[in-house]
């Protein structure tokens, strides 16, 4: 059997490099290419056409069903969605019975996944699977679900935690995860800054610096440096420095 030729689709390059990494485990993969945009992925499915793409579905400028559409689904090979979006909104995944991987997943999680596109593409089941896009597209178009910014999942140990962002002080990078801070307590969530930025209140929280967030609620002062630049100081005695970019954003909400 040849390689499964595939491509993965994600505007995050830690997203890209992660699933790319956790490819490289399994011989019978070879990446073909890493798209950073929908506009790239329809040039690249439609001139490469991969056996299987990783496609995320929330993407500035043309999202994954976008993609699709595009692409056309008779014309789309097997494809595992990358997603964000909470477990109400893959009902309408899990109704066309099409895989996909609910952003922060474990290893364990891309490994059955991984598992079950080998024995769908050992089938030859592409007919079967536009028939599904199209089903898959024609229900998304009708059913809009908002995301839940109230609190945040994350997995840990085989469990899944469900934290209040209420109680969230700050957030911080930490490669291919983040460090959220909240009430003297800190969690690690395999989850990027944008993606996690995506999913929060924009007017509770605002990103000060390329690796941190705030809790707007929770900013004690905020004060010029020397230098010109500026920093802000939270309610726990955390201080953090603001970008230039970033700052009007942060006073506007303050």
């Amino acid at each position: 059997m040849s390689r499964i030729r595939t491509i993965i689709v994600d505007d995050e390059p830690l997203a890209r490099r992660a699933i790319k990494h956790l490819l490289a485990r399994d011989s019978d993969i070879h990446v073909v290419a890493r798209c950073r945009n929908g506009v790239e992925a329809v040039k690249q499915i439609s001139t490469m056409k991969p056996d299987l793409v990783f496609l995320d579905v929330q993407m500035p400028g043309m999202s994954g069903f976008e993609v699709m559409q595009a692409v056309g689904v008779e014309n789309m090979p097997l494809t595992v969605f990358v997603t964000a979006y909470d477990t109400y909104a893959l009902k309408a995944f899990d109704m066309q019975a099409l895989d996909y991987l609910l952003k922060p997943f474990e290893d364990s999680r891309f490994e059955q996944t991984l598992r079950r596109a080998k024995k769908a593409l050992s089938r030859n089941n592409a007919g079967s699977s536009a028939k599904r896009f199209g089903a898959l597209l024609e229900r998304h178009q009708s059913t809009i679900v908002p995301h839940d910014t109230s609190r945040i999942a994350i997995s840990s140990n085989g469990k899944v935690v469900f934290l209040k962002t209420e109680g969230v002080d700050w957030i911080s990078a930490a490669d291919y995860y983040v460090q959220i801070h909240s009430q003297k307590k800190t969690y690690l969530h395999r989850q990027t800054m944008n993606e996690l930025e995506k999913q929060l209140d924009p007017e509770k929280f605002v990103r000060v610096h390329r690796s941190a967030i705030v809790n707007v609620d929770r900013v004690k002062e905020l004060r010029p440096t020397l230098n010109g630049d500026h920093i802000v100081t939270l309610n726990d005695g955390t201080e953090l420095k603001v970008s230039r970019r970033r700052r009007h954003r942060l006073r506007g909400l303050l």
